[in-house]
């Protein structure tokens, strides 16, 4: 099949998939694996250019709803009726069934149960590792700086809280994206800041500059040094790369438990 992914996350769960040399065409996010950096890139994933999509004949594009915006994409697909399959997932448990779905729409639906499996088995091994620990310090998430945008309970961020041992403060928000500010932020008093600020390389993140807003040089998180600036590729895509960043918050959080865990080889690279 040619196949066509115009968001990262697609790109990865057909990489899981083992399908990553059937892709014909991807947006311009897509930066994992590797080996589709010499694909023709189509765009931004909120303005493909569907002209050139259509250039490729795709048998399948997997489009997503997990950005908002991407709505024009799908209904472009509608109007040029090209195949496509939209995926909008918003939890870890909806992130394994897309592996279903998208495994049956491209003809791998034995190996797409395996990889699901494996998935499963995994945060079972993390949901066993957190029952162990006496102490879930809280977390701050930031997406964005200004204004401060921050994931609320319907996102996948607060069970990635959870699994890696922590609590999203903003997890009895019932929003997938919560717009804040600081103000409010500090008087939540969070242990720990995890800046993954979407869209921007993570050396471009600027930790000092939380450290400079109005109060919060009283901040636990900031009087420690609690300041951690994450790989937005690990924990803003809604695929099973988030493992990785479970893994990755685990040792920041409580070495001495997930120190030992090792990701089955397919979840590693």
């Amino acid at each position: 099949m040619r196949l066509v992914s115009i968001c990262p996350s697609n790109t990865e769960l057909i990489h899981y998939l083992g399908l990553s040399s059937s892709l014909v065409g991807v947006d311009d996010f897509s930066d994992w694996p590797k080996t589709i950096h010499h694909l023709p890139r189509l765009g931004p994933d909120l303005s493909i250019n569907m002209d050139l999509l259509e250039s490729l004949s795709p048998d399948l594009v997997l489009a997503s709803l997990s950005v908002p915006g991407m709505e024009k994409n799908i209904e472009a697909l509608i109007e040029r009726n090209i195949p496509h399959i939209v995926l909008n997932p918003q939890s870890l448990d909806e992130i394994g069934t897309d592996l279903l779905t998208a495994g049956k729409a491209v003809n791998k639906e034995k190996h797409a149960q395996n990889v699901y499996q494996t998935y499963l088995d995994t945060l079972a091994l993390f949901k066993h590792t957190v029952e162990k620990i006496p102490v879930t310090p809280s977390l701050y998430w930031e997406w964005w700086p200004k204004p401060v945008f921050t994931p609320g309970a319907i996102n996948w961020l607060t069970e990635v809280s959870e699994l890696a041992g922590g609590k999203n403060i903003f997890e009895g928000v019932e929003l997938a994206s919560v717009q804040t500010d600081w103000d409010d932020i500090l008087q939540r008093q969070p242990d720990h800041i995890c800046l993954a600020w979407v869209g921007v390389r993570i050396e471009k993140v600027q930790p000092d500059i939380v450290k400079k807003r109005p109060g919060w040089n009283r901040l636990d998180a900031v009087l420690q040094n609690r300041i951690h600036v994450l790989e937005e590729s690990l924990y803003c895509r809604p695929s099973p790369r988030l493992l990785q960043g479970i893994l990755q918050l685990g040792n920041i959080l409580h070495s001495s438990a997930y120190r030992h865990i090792e990701l089955p080889a397919l979840f590693r690279t």
